[in-house]
């Protein structure tokens, strides 16, 4: 392959990355299920690892595929990935093009694929001279094939906005014409583009399919002729990638349990996922509270997708590596990199690259009036220098507020969230900024270790001072502050954890308002017996429970947890739940 496709294929991935949030928010159809940007961010994770070999890569893309347009977009990726240069994107994705026409059994106009057409007759017009020419021609036959959907597709045309997975593509082809083209940075704002295109109606309601998103890979025995019928008549939306006797099938349907026999009757099932189609539309649903300044947080500060998305926050991601796949880290599963830990397999963490933090802080710029980025402590990672060098030549207006919160993990997501519940009902954006300075001093947070051999493995700890740790079932208490990650203390088990904890709690100055326990695959202790016996000695404080964040778990390992706790006045920590 052409050295300059790699750069060019994860310039693309960063893009739509970047925007994956928007993608959700206007995701309405063949449900409003608000997913498709989290399912191509999943979906087209492979692409990254191009470097492991093409054939790999395809494979991948077959196996990590999710949602309607997730599994069309890696179906079209296993044509495009066949180009090794610029003089053979034609052929690679016109072929992209038939395998995703030919992988979805009831196509629509107005959707993914009216976009994948519009590029491929784009890339039979012989090629401008000039690169950039180049690059806009096709960038503009694919923004109109965009605003198309909206009148190609009724419900579209109700909710008013344009097609979810439609955009998706425009943006990784963004990236990727821009990067060959050698202007990779020089995007036009996807606001000023499909200005009026972008948020529901408030009048739209969806009225459509409910029961479970199902993704599955069936082993066949031999072909089946018949197989889109009987898929069809399980179910909707039904997305099928073949790789000889693999077969990826995407569908909605009433009852899961019931597709999950009748699927089973076809093939043998070997991977499932279902989403819950009612849950993931009430949340879509949800009304939207204007705050007096947008809350963004790392999401290294352990709050998860749920939370955020309640408190109309956003979080921008680390990746988490397990072996050769790497995921941003909110959608990596967190059973399966704990289970990976405990099997010894190679986890690590990395930042997102510059180029791919700089598109998060233009899209909440272009979609936000005013924004306050809460970034975990500059101790510990570089995104605190990264998002103010971009601040000091992006944001004349000062509409763009950072905060070096000193924290990490359940301290910095404690104050996340209080500071986003005061921004709902905040007179001001000052008012807020200076909630969360205050908070960001009074909050306090203890991890418990279980086992030193992660550390050890991560290099914050020697090998020879794990196995000797463990060996005398030594269990330290690290709590993170704003110069570093601190031993506080050390105990011998699981009782000593919770009697640390509740010490800790009790010795506050201040009436604890505000609790936040954090779990890693020990949801069940943390909840059963920790939360409850917290909430006994403090009935008076609001408990939260959050998965930890898996930066924080990556290093720390499996059996850690964590309680995360802001003392304060009263009436400032519960307001927005009402």
């Amino acid at each position: 392959m052409d050295a300059a496709f790699a750069p060019a294929l994860i310039a693309g991935i960063e893009r739509l990355t970047a925007w994956a949030d928007l993608l959700d928010e206007i995701n309405v159809f063949p449900v409003a299920d608000g997913d498709t940007g989290r399912n191509l961010v999943v979906s087209l994770a492979p692409v990254r690892r191009f470097s492991l070999g093409r054939e790999r890569t395809i494979r991948d893309l077959l196996v990590a595929a999710r949602g309607n347009s997730g599994n069309i977009a890696a179906r079209f990726f296993s044509g495009l990935l066949t180009a090794d240069a610029v003089e053979d994107l034609a052929v690679a994705v016109r072929l992209g093009c038939d395998r995703a026409r030919l992988a979805v059994v009831d196509p629509k106009p107005g959707t993914i694929l009216t976009v994948l057409d519009a590029l491929s007759e784009a890339l039979e017009e012989p090629p401008a001279a000039d690169a950039a020419a180049w690059r806009d021609r096709i960038l503009k036959r694919l923004e109109e094939a965009v605003l198309s959907t909206t009148e190609l597709l009724p419900r579209l045309k109700e909710a008013g906005v344009v097609d979810a997975g439609a955009l998706g593509i425009f943006l990784f082809m963004e990236g990727f014409f821009g990067s060959l083209a050698g202007k990779a940075a020089a995007a036009v704002p996807i606001t000023e583009t499909f200005a009026g295109r972008l948020r529901p109606s408030p009048s739209f309601r969806e009225e459509g399919e409910t029961g479970c998103c199902i993704d599955t890979v069936l082993e066949m025995n031999g072909s089946d002729a018949d197989a889109d019928r009987r898929l069809s008549a399980i179910g909707s939306s039904v997305v099928v990638l073949r790789d000889g006797d693999t077969v990826k099938i995407h569908l909605h349907a009433p009852d899961g349990k019931k597709a999950r026999q009748e699927l089973a009757a076809i093939g043998q099932v070997v991977r499932w996922a279902a989403d819950d189609l009612d849950a993931q539309v009430r949340a879509f649903r949800r009304p939207k509270i204007e705050p007096a300044v947008h809350v963004v947080t790392d999401a290294a500060g352990s709050v998860n997708r749920e939370t955020a998305a309640e408190l109309d926050m956003s979080l921008l991601d680390s990746y988490i590596t397990v072996g050769e796949t790497a995921l941003p880290e909110r959608h990596v599963d967190r059973g399966e990199l704990f289970a990976a830990m405990r099997r010894g397999e190679r986890v690590s963490t990395s930042q997102a690259s510059l180029f791919e933090r700089h598109e998060c802080y233009r899209s909440l710029l272009d979609r936000h009036s005013r924004v306050l980025y809460l970034c975990v402590g500059s101790v510990y990672t570089g995104n605190f220098a990264a998002a103010t060098e971009w601040k000091r030549r992006n944001d004349p207006d000062g509409r763009f507020t950072i905060i070096d919160t000193g924290a990490a993990s359940g301290r910095l997501g404690l104050l996340a969230v209080a500071t986003a519940r005061f921004s709902r009902t905040a007179g001001d954006a000052g008012a807020v900024v200076r909630f969360a300075g205050d908070a960001a001093v009074r909050c306090r947070e203890y991890v418990f270790l279980d086992r030193l051999q992660y550390l050890a493995a991560g290099g914050r700890l020697s090998k020879a001072g794990a196995l000797a740790g463990d060996m005398l079932r030594m269990k330290p208490v690290i709590s993170p502050l704003s110069d570093g990650a601190r031993k506080v203390g050390v105990v011998r088990d699981r009782a000593g954890q919770l009697r640390f904890a509740l010490e800790k709690l009790g010795g506050a100055r201040e009436r604890v308002g505000m609790i936040m326990l954090e779990y890693t695959d020990n949801a069940a202790w943390v909840t059963e017996t920790a939360r409850s016996e917290i909430a006994r000695r403090h009935p008076e404080a609001e408990i939260l429970l959050q998965p930890m964040s898996l930066t924080a778990g990556a290093h720390m390992g499996p059996g850690t947890w964590a309680v995360a706790f802001l003392p304060g006045p009263d009436g400032i920590l519960k307001e927005s739940q009402g």
